[in-house]
């Protein structure tokens, strides 16, 4: 598919839950939970190669590393409301330690044999 094509849709979709928080942030809060970027990479990784193989594996890895994602999940609003932190400092400590966890679960794995 064409890559402004896929630009565009992934646009919209990210730009949509934006305007939609402004409005009710608990809506927005659920559209943007779901997976809907994974599940548009798949249809995109369909489209382009018809690989089920390849979006088998995806999704696998997409599930692995759900998991350390959501420590930014919690670590950010406990810096941002216990802290009293600034939003991007927090935002950046977040997301180092979110990478800190993927890095740690993908250690775990690999020991066990899993390969992501």
């Amino acid at each position: 598919m064409n890559l402004l094509v896929k630009i565009i849709i992934s646009a919209l979709l990210i730009g949509a839950i934006s305007e939609i928080s402004r409005r009710n942030s608990t809506i927005a809060a659920l559209l943007a939970a779901l997976p809907l970027i994974s599940i548009l990479s798949m249809i995109w990784i369909y489209h382009d190669s018809h690989d089920t193989a390849q979006i088998a594996q995806f999704s696998w890895s997409v599930f692995w590393y759900v998991i350390p994602s959501l420590l930014l999940f919690v670590i950010l609003p406990v810096l941002l409301t216990r802290g009293q932190m600034a939003f991007y400092p927090a935002l950046l400590i977040s997301a180092a330690v979110t990478v800190l966890g993927f890095l740690l679960l993908r250690a775990i794995l690999v020991r066990f044999g899993i390969h992501i």
